[in-house]
């Protein structure tokens, strides 16, 4: 058992003020029953933090209950902790197995009935930087979704050049797509800012065992087009079929249809880019290529 820090107890306390609880993190349980989810993080993560309570309360504004629901979140004061200022959010805990056929097909409706019907005011983008794995998304406001995803490549791109030569060809090739892939595919689309979880693959996605319904988490959200939230989760797999099948009856394919294996193309470009930044080597790079080269193809 160990103590809960200071800061932590009183922000227990205003949600539960009569209860007595007990710490073995990351979980917290209250003398009602109750348990809490309790993340707290170093000095050096406040922003990465704040991205992520703000990815979960959009997420439950368009989707409640489909995520966990922020309960408190903030920066201690730094007097009651060994190191200061240090970011932490306390959320409900949704106790989790893995994703089932039942689950990914009532994700797939949710998905495409409510989180990807939520629309933004401000145009593309987020309020907020958010993070991808480690990664740094600026994000900020954009009028149209093509400004706003050649702005997101390009953000990687310029972290692949400060690693190094050996990610020149990449990047030379990534600029390409900048200047025509993107604008040929995306420019002509009509599409809303709707948001989207941003991370979205096996490992962010459960089923909560009490209800059996979904739960997704650890998000990196932003309003954007909402076929580049499935992009990830077909890269890496592991999500039923009846995931994809239900969510395109709710939510048919962007016209043009014709061009949409080509848009699923450019939209996993970026998380193969994103995981070459993150991880080097050759593999991600390689398949970032060839993307990037069946894109160029097809658009000159």
């Amino acid at each position: 058992m160990a103590n809960i820090p200071p800061p932590l107890i009183d922000q227990l306390e205003r949600i539960e003020p009569s209860s007595n609880f007990t710490y073995e993190p990351p979980l917290v349980s209250s003398s009602s029953g109750a348990t809490y989810y309790v993340k707290l993080g170093r000095e050096s993560e406040v922003e990465q933090y704040v991205g992520e309570v703000e990815s979960l309360k959009a997420i439950n504004a368009a989707a409640p209950g489909i995520a966990p629901r922020v309960m408190a979140s903030g920066v201690t004061d730094g007097e009651d902790v060994a190191q200061p200022g240090l970011p932490y959010f306390i959320s409900e805990y949704k106790h989790m197995s893995g994703l089932t056929d039942s689950s990914a097909t009532k994700l797939g409706e949710r998905l495409a009935t409510e989180l990807h019907r939520y629309e933004s005011t401000h145009g593309f983008g987020f309020h907020v930087p958010t993070f991808c794995g480690r990664t740094r998304l600026k994000n900020g406001w954009f009028d149209t979704w093509e400004a706003c995803y050649s702005s997101m490549i390009g953000d990687l791109l310029h972290g692949l050049r400060d690693k190094g030569s050996a990610y020149s060809d990449l990047c030379e090739k990534g600029e390409n797509v900048r200047e025509i892939v993107i604008p040929n595919l995306l420019r002509h689309l009509s599409v809303k800012p709707v948001l989207m979880h941003g991370d979205l693959w096996s490992g962010n996605i459960g089923t909560e065992t009490f209800t059996a319904e979904p739960v997704i988490f650890d998000p990196s959200s932003f309003y954007g087009h909402n076929e580049a939230d499935l992009a990830i989760a077909r890269i890496f797999g592991g999500i039923p079929r009846s995931f994809f099948t239900t969510y395109h009856q709710f939510l048919p394919k962007t016209e043009p249809v014709d061009q949409y294996e080509l848009r699923v193309d450019l939209y996993e470009l970026f998380h193969y880019l994103n995981h070459a930044l993150l991880f080097g080597g050759s593999g991600y790079s390689s398949s970032a290529i060839q993307k990037m080269d069946r894109l160029l193809k097809c658009s000159i």
